[in-house]
């Protein structure tokens, strides 16, 4: 198909984008050192733009894979299978959520970062968390369910959206052969969106100019040196599970190469971690898992359930991380009993998370778990919002990585996993 087929080259795409990272990373000091205005200006319009491109492709694509996903499973068998496909789907997203945590906390005790550093969160970071809902279990159910369809879409809610879109899925899967025109509908707006996609992936290059421009000409070089020991660590952490886990588990279960997966896969790991969007790199996901042998009706499925719910780098490494950090700043020494907090928050709550912005919830969920005090809470996510950018790229390709990984295991478990993986 066209859309991924967008940079049939990935060794081009990747010199490309690295060109424009650094090239960005340049332009934002410039813009920091020598003060010019327009230079500083134009970074932040190429990033919001960019973003915004990527955003409002989001809601309408994750909804419509998971009503496509959902009724392509018909293909495979009756409801107990599609129910015994999505219960082994969401056991592995356990799984491996576990495997992170544990990975996560033992960096973090191993490294310890924070430990003497002390930085000041600027009041603009500080009025920032004073603004978002507290991340506490209650608000998460209450905030599941909209007041009303619609408001879901127009508020930009992907967790709501996720929640409807299986509703909806299930009435559809239940109504059969009555519902074509419907299903029809959304397979033909799925498609639609993944042209644009596809233009927008042209922009790639652009985008992570204005990105990275955009965050070295706001934070020079307090953009990482202050903060160094997290970020490092969150990097550590994230290649580890992308090429140490994942691939231990696709030997071992999947019974792939890994070789292989990452041929496979790595123009969505390339696009996951520039765009920072695990949602705008849904099809790409998807595509990938199907090239992988993934049968199209399972990973058409298991792929945009993922996209929301399945969060190696976002719920579960980078809370553990980030935790301890906040922790170590404050000069707190963690309980065994946090620590199994911790554990238990990314295994059970991943769904919690929501496409951009997942792991401000899950870090918000993960401290009050832990119960660290309210000024430790506030000031912590204040520092951290301010090396965000650099963090959640390799968040976002960490959770790729895994969306695309649990279904090769699953489909290789229920036999849907072609011997002789496809290619298209």
């Amino acid at each position: 198909m066209s859309f991924v087929s967008t940079y049939s080259k990935p060794k081009v795409f990747g010199l490309v984008t690295l060109g424009a990272l650094v090239a960005g990373a340049v332009l934002g000091f410039i813009a920091k050192d020598s003060g010019v205005k327009w230079l500083s200006e134009t970074l932040t319009t190429i990033s919001t733009v960019f973003t915004n491109l990527l955003q409002f492709t989001v809601i309408p694509l994750v909804f419509t894979a998971i009503i496509v996903g959902v009724d392509s499973l018909r293909g495979l068998g009756g409801p107990r299978t599609a129910g015994r496909l999505g219960g082994k789907t969401l056991l592995w997203f356990a799984i491996t959520s576990l495997i992170a945590v544990v990975l996560g906390i033992v960096i973090g005790l191993i490294v310890q970062p924070g430990s003497g550093v002390q930085v000041t969160p600027t009041q603009a970071n500080i009025a920032r968390i004073e603004d978002r809902a507290s991340g506490n279990w209650w608000t998460f159910i209450q905030g599941l369910v909209p007041s009303n369809f619609l408001e879901a879409f127009t508020e930009g809610a992907v967790l709501q959206v996720v929640f409807l879109a299986l509703i909806v899925a299930a009435a559809t899967y239940t109504l059969g052969d009555r519902v074509r025109p419907f299903i029809a509908f959304n397979q033909a707006v799925f498609d639609v969106i993944q042209k644009v996609l596809g233009w927008i992936i042209l922009l790639a290059p652009i985008g992570v100019l204005g990105l990275i421009g955009k965050a070295f000409a706001t934070y020079g070089n307090q953009f990482i040196k202050p903060l160094f020991s997290l970020v490092w660590t969150v990097y550590l952490g994230a290649a580890l599970i992308i090429f140490v886990v994942y691939p231990v588990l696709l030997k071992f279960v999947g019974k792939i190469d890994p070789r292989q997966f990452f041929a496979k896969s790595w123009n969505a790991l390339q696009f996951a971690f520039v765009s920072r969007s695990s949602g705008a790199t849904l099809p790409l996901s998807r595509q990938s898992a199907v090239n992988l042998g993934v049968d199209p009706g399972y990973a058409g499925f298991a792929v945009p359930l993922g996209t929301t719910t399945k969060m190696d780098g976002c719920a579960a490494l980078y809370p553990a991380l980030a935790s301890i950090f906040i922790a170590n700043m404050a000069g707190i020494e963690l309980s065994v009993a946090q620590y199994i907090g911790i554990i238990a928050v990314a295994v059970f709550g991943s769904l919690a998370t929501a496409g951009t912005t997942g792991w401000f919830t899950m870090l918000t969920l993960t401290l009050s778990a832990i119960n660290l005090p309210p000024e430790v809470t506030a000031t912590g996510l204040a520092i951290v919002i301010a090396i965000d950018p650099i963090l959640d790229m390799a968040r976002t390709a960490t959770n790729v990585a895994g969306q695309i990984t649990v279904p090769v295991l699953v489909a290789q478990q229920e036999d849907l996993l072609e011997r002789e993986p496809v290619t298209v």
